[in-house]
């Protein structure tokens, strides 16, 4: 192997859409700087503007700043990144230590009408152990003073594919499950902002599918979801514009994939299979198309400035070697390249 170097009032029905601002002039938020890379123009349903929350000497969120529209915002970040105190704070659940957080123009924590148009699933198994699932899902519609509560609730579980009639408590159900509970519970009030701390946790590869189409649903019809995960293919798939905490502040917003072609300081990589890979690396160190190269048994592993210029040249460069180009594989165009990077960004 070889290696060669806006205003207090709820806003209108909203339009699809979410705008990102950034927190602090001196240190630009990558991928805020342009808002029209963001779809829609929407107004804005849920606001922070330089919030800090601090236990102690403890400081969980440090000054972040963003505005969202409608569809589906996934926050990113770690365990304990500061997604859930964030979340909290959004909710009204626990207010700043400094800045602001409204939802739909308002203050969650002061205003009970708003509270009535969040839908909440905490990380945490906030259930009655004892109760069904059905008898859960009702008290919450009770508690929200939602019409028909009955045939809400029936509703709401069959969106989840729980059955409203089955007698088990949910102290006896699997996590997956659970977390079906909690969901069919935020939605119940049919509220305008679902805020679902890691909601895909625990469920089986077909339910988190299920659940992402779910989600891509209730944005069609212009509700506003914020929905946190530590998993990185979770975020990719959930096909979301994306905020992504480090260490309690605000390390980036976008899609990923613009996230990841903002981090011009760094080459791609590409994966290049072929069945004589020593002779692809001299041609293309020689030619001047990658900037260093690494020979395995039956591929190159090429570092570019250019993925798009080098697409272009590599399969004729490869006829004209008499080489045979098996497979042709980004290596860092991914969520995870793109989260590492900007977690070391922010040591």
């Amino acid at each position: 192997m070889s290696n060669v170097s806006p205003p207090p009032p709820p806003p209108p029905p909203p339009l699809p859409g979410t705008r990102i601002s950034s927190p602090t002039p001196s240190e630009p938020l990558i991928g805020a700087e342009d808002l029209s890379a963001w779809p829609g123009t929407g107004p804005v349903m849920v606001e922070a503007i330089g919030v800090t929350k601090s236990f102690g000497d403890v400081v969980a969120v440090s000054d972040v700043t963003f505005q969202i529209g409608s569809g589906v915002t996934a926050i990113l970040g770690p365990n304990g990144a500061g997604k859930s105190t964030l979340f909290r704070m959004l909710c009204g659940l626990t207010q700043p230590s400094s800045g602001t957080v409204t939802m739909l123009g308002r203050n969650a924590g002061a205003d009970r009408e708003v509270r009535g148009r969040i839908g909440l699933a905490p990380q945490q198994d906030a259930l009655f152990d004892r109760l069904s699932a059905g008898a859960f899902v009702a008290l919450a519609a009770q508690t929200h003073g939602v019409v028909r509560a009955e045939s809400r609730t029936r509703e709401v579980l069959a969106q989840v594919e729980l059955d409203v009639d089955d007698p088990k408590p949910v102290g006896s159900f699997s996590k997956g499950m659970r977390q079906r509970v909690k969901l069919a519970a935020a939605l119940v009030n049919d509220p305008d902002v679902l805020v679902l701390d890691e909601p895909l946790t625990g469920l089986d590869p077909i339910q988190r599918q299920r659940m992402i189409a779910l989600f891509g649903e209730l944005a069609e019809r212009g509700k506003c979801l914020l929905v946190s995960s530590h998993v990185l293919d979770e975020v990719a798939r959930l096909g979301s514009n994306v905020l992504v905490l480090a260490q309690g502040r605000l390390a980036a917003a976008g899609d990923y994939r613009s996230l990841r072609d903002l981090m011009d300081d760094r080459p791609h990589r590409v994966r290049v299979g072929t069945d004589r890979p020593q002779q692809l690396a001299a041609a293309l160190i020689e030619r001047g198309s990658a900037r260093g190269v690494t020979v395995l048994a039956d591929a190159v592993i090429v570092d570019i400035d250019d993925i798009d210029g080098f697409g272009r040249i590599i399969a004729p460069l490869t006829v004209d070697l008499g080489l045979r180009l098996d497979e042709l594989v980004p290596l860092d165009d991914d969520l995870e390249s793109v989260f590492r990077y900007l977690v070391e960004r922010r040591r």
